[in-house]
């Protein structure tokens, strides 16, 4: 069957059908560019696709038209009065609130290292220190190699020898994810191998001798591939320092990737991480299909491993789902949601690994598993309860004895360091009202300790506002979870400017935590609502498959649903309700303002997936195949259009006021997403609401940005809602 078929004409549309420039405040945004007569038919389904030529975003064409958008965008936000005085205040906030702790690794010689950003720095920096309690020691300053590379550097990652010698980080430029690997002498800062690139992830594993690591890396030309295959075919690496001098690679060789172990039977888009089990002679790898969330698990002979002709031997396949390992020198732990919808973790013995005998170490119950990682003396297992999460301790020698660790006031404990070498872990501690701070738990205690790795500041825990836990039913009488933050003052008369925030993919969920910047929505009244709409994983895999390829419009429909409730509670009202989403959220967004319009006065995707007919044949796209579907599927490309919100826009609807923000370095989802809906959404509203594009030519997706980047984006966001909204301060002259 000939399920996909490009239509040959592709003609500009007669003059009457395009779009004239609108004016804001004296600033005209310009139309529209034309629209062409193109349509592709999947299944027998025509699809039109008026502003396919944009994806081409090196045209000079569409370059020139995206500069437009952005320049009167700018020039629009620029004329609210009190944008500036938001900004201000975002920023006011931030100088007095405490130190932010990123990733922290302790090495078995004693020394930490953690990333760390205190108030008034930009970046996060790389820092250690001797001891815990040791003077602060900076090994990497993002904020002085941007100002060299005159744009936003960033630490993406690292990782550090067991003795505390050595480190192995990656850095980004501009937001795009994708940037060279660095592997450095920690005393002297001194380079121990050129930077190597086509680093996208490569998370760094070192063996246990500090004289080698594991590494992943892009394939040679990868840049120069067709969109779709770009990301496809990732290497793991094998990289040995010269024994003699401790520099120079003596090897960096490819020993595992899709194409180079077809035996594997792996598909293009999946990716190894390999690493050696502490304390053996053992290699462990991890394999991810993309985003799925099951994963495969295999181990060899380490010295096999390192030449890359291992035979590796599966301890878990897809069908096991799996979706997390850590491993000791005895077990290897695995949680999976295989007969246990919210988790449960076994372990094999390395002597054993046959997954039919595994021992059962935290069983099935009304506790959703989220993550674990083993330590020297024990398990440490998070355990979310509603939006609320704990951690439990699971001893390697008494596994029956589960030892819950004491946060008091913390509504969210995250796991940053367990090292199967050292007792104990470091977790960090916060909530909804409670910023997070890093904590240590050592020997038997169940008590953390503060660790004092940033500085401290206001705004610890603001006594003035509160986080309410509600249940909204959905369309089909689902109770839908959401945390709302307001001022505990606030008056339910229907007024309040509020903002609905939403994902709802890959199992992922909105974690408690506290922001300063959203305390600066806050304090003025505003309410924030943060929805935990299907699709996402509060209550398991169930929650997850249920807003899931022909299951997604769950998604957007829970999320009109907490818009309607908080209507009818008197929170707000429609001309003062908004809706906000990033990424996969732009799911989320596009299609609640396309199905119920009327509902919201504006609207924020943020680096939005608008287009998901065509989101496959983008680089990152087919990684994401096994969570939103192909178009080569016919069920999978029917649940595609439903919830693709750049073909659901129709002529004539009074649609909300829309700002797209997007960082054109982007990686993960590209530009001309964007730059599609928002053309389409343009040509079609008949509301006279603007429709802006707020593009970053400095980030990308949004990992790396810097913190004034982020303080700016959010002031905009901010008066962009409370614009729409007739606040009249944020009304432009």
């Amino acid at each position: 069957m000939n399920h996909f078929r490009a239509a040959a004409a592709i003609t500009l549309l007669p003059l009457a059908t395009i779009a004239v420039a609108s004016n804001f405040a004296g600033v005209e945004v310009p139309p529209p560019l034309p629209p062409r007569d193109l349509s592709d038919t999947h299944w027998g389904v025509p699809v039109k696709d008026p502003y396919r030529y944009l994806e081409t975003v090196s045209d000079p064409i569409v370059q020139a038209w995206l500069r437009q958008q952005s320049d009167a965008t700018a020039a629009i936000l620029g004329k609210i009065p009190a944008r500036a005085a938001m900004l201000a205040r975002i920023r006011e906030i931030e100088a007095a609130a405490p130190g932010a702790v990123g990733q922290v690794e302790r090495a078995a010689s004693g020394r930490i290292f953690f990333t760390r950003r205190n108030p008034g720095e930009d970046q996060f920096k790389l820092v250690w220190r001797e001891a815990l309690e040791g003077a602060d020691k900076v090994l990497v300053d993002p904020e002085a190699l941007s100002k060299a590379q005159g744009q936003p550097v960033a630490v993406q990652d690292f990782s550090v020898s067991p003795d505390g010698k050595r480190v192995a980080y990656s850095l980004q430029v501009g937001g795009a994810e994708i940037g060279y690997l660095h592997v450095v002498e920690v005393e002297t800062g001194r380079a121990l191998t050129p930077p190597i690139d086509r680093i996208r992830f490569g998370g760094a594993r070192w063996l246990e001798d500090g004289s080698s690591l594991f590494y992943g890396r892009l394939r040679e030309n990868w840049d120069k591939l067709p969109a779709g295959e770009r990301f496809g075919d990732r290497q793991t690496r094998f990289l040995r320092l010269d024994p003699k001098s401790g520099s120079a690679p003596s090897e960096d060789r490819l020993v595992a990737s899709p194409l180079n172990n077809p035996e594997l039977g792996w598909p293009i888009y999946a990716g190894g991480n390999i690493s050696q089990i502490p304390g053996t002679q053992t290699a462990l790898m991890s394999v991810f299909l993309g985003v799925e969330r099951y994963r495969l698990v295999y181990v060899a002979p380490l010295d096999e491993a390192i030449s890359g002709k291992a035979k590796w031997r599966r301890v878990a396949s897809a069908s096991d789902q799996v979706t997390g390992t850590s491993a000791t020198r005895d077990w290897i732990y695995l949680s999976t949601v295989k007969d246990a919808p919210r988790g449960k973790i076994v372990r094999v013995s390395l002597k054993e690994l046959d997954l039919a005998n595994a021992q059962t170490v935290l069983p099935v119950s009304e506790d959703v598993v989220v993550g674990m990682a083993a330590a020297r003396d024990g398990l440490y297992v998070r355990r979310r309860q509603g939006a609320a999460i704990g951690v439990v301790r699971i001893p390697h020698d008494a596994p029956a004895k589960l030892q819950p660790i004491d946060a008091t006031n913390a509504g969210n404990i995250t796991i940053l360091d367990a090292d199967p070498r050292i007792d104990g872990a470091v977790l960090l501690l916060g909530g909804w009202t409670l910023v997070a701070k890093p904590y240590l738990l050592v020997g038997n205690s169940t008590q953390p300790r503060r660790l004092a790795l940033v500085r401290d500041g206001a705004f610890d825990a603001p006594a003035d506002i509160e986080a309410r836990e509600i249940k909204v039913k959905s369309h089909d009488g689902v109770e839908i979870p959401v945390s709302v933050l307001v001022r505990k003052d606030l008056k339910l008369d229907g007024s309040n400017p509020t903002i609905v925030y939403g994902y709802g993919a890959y199992g992922i969920t909105e974690d408690p935590f506290f922001n300063p910047r959203v305390y600066a929505w806050l304090e003025r009244g505003g309410v924030y609502a943060y929805s935990h709409v299907r699709g996402g994983g509060l209550y398991g895999e169930p929650w997850r498959m249920a807003g899931r390829k022909r299951t997604k419009p769950n998604t957007w429909k829970d999320g009109i649903a907490v818009g309607e409730w908080l209507i009818a509670n008197k929170y707000t009202s429609p001309s003062r309700l908004g809706i906000y989403g990033g990424s996969a959220g732009g799911i989320f967004v596009g299609r609640a303002i396309t199905e119920r319009p009327d509902l919201f006065a504006a609207a924020v995707p943020a680096v939005g997936v608008m287009d998901m007919v065509r989101a496959e044949t983008s680089a990152n796209g087919v990684a994401n195949i096994p969570e939103f579907g192909t178009v080569k599927n016919e069920g999978e490309f029917r649940a595609l259009l439903a919830m693709s919100s750049y073909h659901q826009l129709k002529k004539g609807v009074n649609y909300p006021g829309v700002m797209l923000v997007h960082g054109v370095n982007d990686t993960r989802v590209d530009v001309w997403q964007t730059a599609k809906f928002a053309s389409l959404l343009a040509s079609d509203t008949a509301s006279n609401r603007p429709v802006l594009m707020r593009l970053d030519y400095t980030i990308g997706h949004g990992q790396g940005s810097t913190r004034a980047q982020a303080q700016s984006t959010l002031a905009d966001v901010y008066s962009f809602f409370l614009w729409q909204f007739g606040i009249p301060e944020f009304q432009p002259k």
